[in-house]
């Protein structure tokens, strides 16, 4: 039994473990599409160009209309206002052509894109201008699911009662004239068997109707971004969060691959990650929505991110005011350990001194026993030379204490010119020139330099052959030449923090101002060049 139960543990726990992984991989995934959104964008863009380009002065109306009508398709979900200025050139080539036909076709185009963006007043009435009895066949199926959808989105929009009561009655109406006129296969017969089945919680049955969605479409179309994300809506209903947050994962990579601005996907994902207290992923998801949103100017997806935004920027600049409230705390740590860590060494020469003192009077003790003029000679030789040795420590020691005063005070007379340009710039109420001010990098970018001068001057002070030691541990051909002898690169700064002894990677690239990828890029780079790569680093550290 208990073999059983220890299996069954194993068992669930793998299960477990493995779809953690899936869904950091397809995390992984999702931001690296994020990071490609211009790249698919400029694709997009391309695409559309070269239809234009197909549009002259001598092309055909008609075949203007049918061009237009592709560059429409490509706008859909990508631009709003282009895609409407498009349909409102082909009302106006259909109109000058008298052509009901190419006229009912483009203004039941012009409902479905308003439909589709929460305009559900606009849409009905764009509806009501194309006569039923002039369409053809192949409309008559659209004409009827966009009054459906038209009239459910004002159903479920609508405050007051008795107009809801009469939308919800035109939505049924519709939806059962589809159910009549549908191929039970039709994508639309199956996606409105889904809503049927979701809304009624049987759950497993909606689940069989999704995947009969999901194996006609392919990643990166539309259709597979709204399957999936409708499949996520499942596995929110039966409480089952990871599969969620997947499905949702795979529709907004779909959309990103497919340049589709009018989006939900990502949102709902900002809003799940801020729940699990993920502010980070949550804050940059919302924020890439938003940007989505605004793009394609959609008011239904303005009005489902301005419900999250407000709450995860808040909380996410929370976080960053108590961040930046622990660093001052700890900052004022690190300046007490200094104060103490300066009085220990202190201690430590003092001491030092008074055992190399000891050593050489009990030394010239004994010799004198054996040969008193000898003696005398070689501690005179050893005075001399511990005289040269200390004058260097004190001279390490006041140049390094010279130059932590020297920085201190000028970063102390630094802040205070700051604090008066603030005081005069807000005594002035030039707020204006106050924000240019804190936006500007110059000064962060100056600071940097120097601490940079100053950390190679004091270091190769310390380590004079140090780049020559490094570069005996360098293959030939990858060896380094500096031409500026007195200053490090930044492949040596990192090596001279991990001869230092700080070899964690972000603290490195807190120091040195670097991303914490950049750091292990370079360091993988170093350590591709080195002679002996396993041993390389505290070969580094050994150098003296």
């Amino acid at each position: 039994m208990k073999r059983q139960c220890y299996f069954f543990l194993f068992f669930f726990s793998t299960i477990l473990l493995g779809n953690g992984q899936e869904l950091d991989s397809l995390i992984l995934e999702l931001e690296s599409n994020m990071a490609k959104r211009t790249y698919y964008d400029s694709q997009k863009e391309a695409s559309i160009q070269r239809l234009l380009e197909q549009v002259n002065e001598n092309t055909d109306p008609v075949a203007a209309y049918n061009i237009y009508d592709e560059v429409i398709e490509e706008y859909r979900y990508y631009s709003f206002d282009k895609a409407l200025e498009y349909l409102e050139k082909n009302i106006a080539i259909a109109d000058d052509l008298g052509r009901a036909d190419l006229s009912n076709k483009a203004k039941l185009s012009l409902s479905t894109l308003l439909l589709e963006t929460g305009r559900y007043k606009e849409s009905i009435d764009a509806l009501n201008e194309i006569s039923k009895s002039s369409l053809g066949e192949e409309l008559i199926d659209d004409y009827y699911i966009a009054l459906k959808e038209g009239y459910g989105g004002l159903s479920y929009n609508t405050t007051v009662q008795s107009s809801k009561k009469v939308y919800s009655n035109f939505y049924q109406a519709y939806q059962d004239t589809l159910y009549n006129r549908l191929s039970p296969n039709s994508e639309e017969s199956l996606r409105l068997r889904e809503k049927q089945l979701r809304d009624q919680r049987l759950l497993d049955e909606a689940f069989v109707v999704n995947q009969q969605r999901l194996d006609k479409v392919d990643m990166g179309s539309r259709n597979y971004s709204l399957v999936t994300f409708e499949r996520s809506l499942l596995h929110e209903l039966e409480g089952n969060t990871t599969a969620q947050k997947k499905y949702l994962i795979l529709s907004a990579i779909s959309d990103i691959r497919a340049s589709v601005k009018d989006n939900a996907s990502i949102g709902s994902l900002a809003r799940i990650m801020f729940a699990e207290k993920d502010l980070d992923r949550a804050h940059r998801y919302i924020n890439f929505s938003f940007d989505d949103a605004e793009f394609y100017n959609s008011q239904l997806r303005f009005v489902n991110i301005a419900n999250s935004l407000p709450m995860i920027t808040k909380a996410y600049e929370q976080r960053s005011e108590r961040q930046k409230d622990q660093l001052k705390k700890s900052l004022v740590y690190i300046s007490i350990l200094v104060m103490f860590l300066l009085v220990a060494i202190y201690m430590v020469f003092r001491q030092l001194k008074k055992l190399r003192v000891a050593r050489n009077k009990l030394k010239e003790a004994n010799d004198k026993l054996n040969q008193v003029n000898q003696q005398l000679n070689l501690s005179n030789d050893d005075l001399k030379r511990l005289y040269t040795e200390l004058s260097e420590v004190d001279k390490i020691k006041e140049r390094y204490i010279g130059t932590f005063l020297n920085l201190y005070s000028e970063y102390i007379t630094k802040l205070d010119v700051y604090r008066k340009l603030v005081r005069k710039y807000t005594n002035a109420n030039q707020t204006q020139a106050l924000l240019e001010l804190s936006k500007s990098k110059q000064f962060i970018d100056e600071e940097l330099q120097i601490f940079n001068k100053n950390f190679d001057e004091s270091f190769l002070h310390i380590y004079p052959d140090f780049v020559d030691n490094v570069n005996q541990l360098l293959k030939e051909e990858e060896q380094i030449s500096l031409e500026n002898k007195g200053q490090l690169n930044t492949e040596l700064r990192i090596l001279a923090l991990i001869k230092l002894g700080i070899t964690n990677s972000s603290r490195i690239a807190k120091i040195l101002r670097y991303s914490v990828n950049t750091i292990y890029n370079y360091r993988a780079k170093i350590k591709s060049a080195a002679q002996d790569r396993d041993s390389f680093e505290e070969n580094i550290k050994n150098i003296q």
